[in-house]
């Protein structure tokens, strides 16, 4: 079963109350400790799309991806490269419950968003 998961900015020196407007929303297989589960994810990768959302920006679109070495990244769909590619940092190791904190590495340096929902794809 896939999973979407809402990520939100926690808070940092830009935003000292975090952004409910910064963000990522994206759908994957979760295990029972609430971690992906790369197994699920490589019968499912096309399904595990992810939204990209910013203030004043179109949304980003692409999927969850797989890299060498088991880390794991967000890669969009239109003009994307591998550089372009925002990696989640040690997601294969963090449980996506609500209230977890997880960070991804985005062009500006890493930034920590807080997992704010988790419900189970119908």
């Amino acid at each position: 079963m896939l999973t979407k998961i809402r990520l939100e900015l926690a808070r940092d020196h830009d935003h000292p109350e975090g952004s409910h407007a910064i963000g990522y929303e994206f759908a994957a297989p979760l295990d029972g400790n609430g971690k992906i589960d790369p197994d699920e994810w490589h019968k499912r990768r096309d399904n595990c799309r992810v939204v990209r959302f910013r203030p004043g920006e179109a949304d980003d679109i692409g999927h969850l991806i797989r890299k060498g070495g088991g880390s794991w990244a967000f890669h969009y769909d239109i003009d994307s490269d591998e550089e372009d590619d925002e990696a989640g940092y040690r997601f294969g190791d963090h449980a996506f419950k609500v209230g977890e904190y997880v960070s991804i590495r985005e062009d500006e340096g890493l930034r920590t968003f807080r997992v704010v929902r988790v419900q189970p794809v119908a």
